[in-house]
């Protein structure tokens, strides 16, 4: 291969001209192998540069977006992908620019902790790629990792009701508990959300909400330490799990168990 010996191994630069567009696009995939990411997202951007509107160029720019995102340089694979959706919307490879986009988000919050405006791009691309490409098999991994994300949301608001909680501010807990109540009924955190609104609820006085959160978690989650733990703040009470439907969580009850959607 003529094209690695003359450029040995440097790095990509501005003096590229006399080659051919398959050379350069080889020293890229060469780039791969030896896993230089971040070369190999340059050498893809000399073939776009110097062979623009041509098949190698349309070629490179994919490629571009997939070695900046396996390199962990998020915001350039976004850009090339971004660019790919925007000059070759109908191309086979669309599907996939969308799925790489969406991965430069998702990638970054597997940390429950980080910033949720990631989450919230990654929900949205995630589902422009299931919306948009519904028979591909991004389609099928988008599906899973949207699950996750949306997951990682309501991991975020036990978090933060949890340390309410754990300080007694039983108002501001029970409010970010009720947000995963209601907007993330499908995650896994919902059984312990309904016991830690007990909890808060049996603190702040509001007997019937604990007694109604008790017999939600008592019909959906009966086998779980949760509803375990909830029946016994009940009980040590003088109080059983009920429910009462003059609450906010009377309307959860009628949905969840009588799957009266109103």
């Amino acid at each position: 291969m003529a094209f690695l010996t003359a450029c040995g191994d440097n790095a990509p630069t501005r003096d590229l001209e006399g080659y051919p567009a398959e050379e350069i696009y080889a020293r890229a995939e060469y780039e791969i192998t030896q896993k230089d990411y971040g070369d190999a997202a340059q050498y893809f951007g000399e073939v776009e540069r110097l062979y623009p509107y041509s098949d190698w160029a349309k070629r490179a720019l994919i490629m571009q977006a997939f070695s900046y995102h396996r390199d962990k340089d998020y915001e350039s694979a976004r850009v090339s992908a971004q660019r790919f959706l925007d000059f070759y919307p109908a191309d086979e490879d669309a599907a996939y620019a969308q799925y790489l986009l969406a991965l430069s988000y998702y990638d970054q919050i597997d940390d429950v902790g980080r910033d949720q405006g990631l989450t919230f791009q990654a929900l949205q691309a995630l589902r422009a790629v299931i919306e948009r490409y519904p028979d591909t098999q991004y389609a099928r991994s988008a599906i899973l990792k949207f699950d996750l994300a949306f997951d990682h949301l309501a991991g975020k608001e036990m978090e933060i009701g949890r340390y309410y909680l754990k300080r007694k501010h039983y108002a501001a807990a029970s409010n970010r508990f009720r947000v995963v109540v209601e907007q993330f009924q499908t995650t896994q955190h919902t059984p312990e959300a309904l016991h830690r609104l007990v909890e808060s609820y049996l603190a702040l006085g509001l007997v019937e909400e604990a007694q109604t959160a008790g017999a939600i978690l008592g019909h959906n989650y009966q086998s779980t330490e949760w509803y375990q733990d909830s029946y016994k703040l009940l009980t040590g009470q003088g109080l059983e799990p009920k429910a009462f439907e003059n609450n906010w969580l009377g309307a959860i009850y009628r949905q969840m168990i009588r799957g009266e959607w109103l």
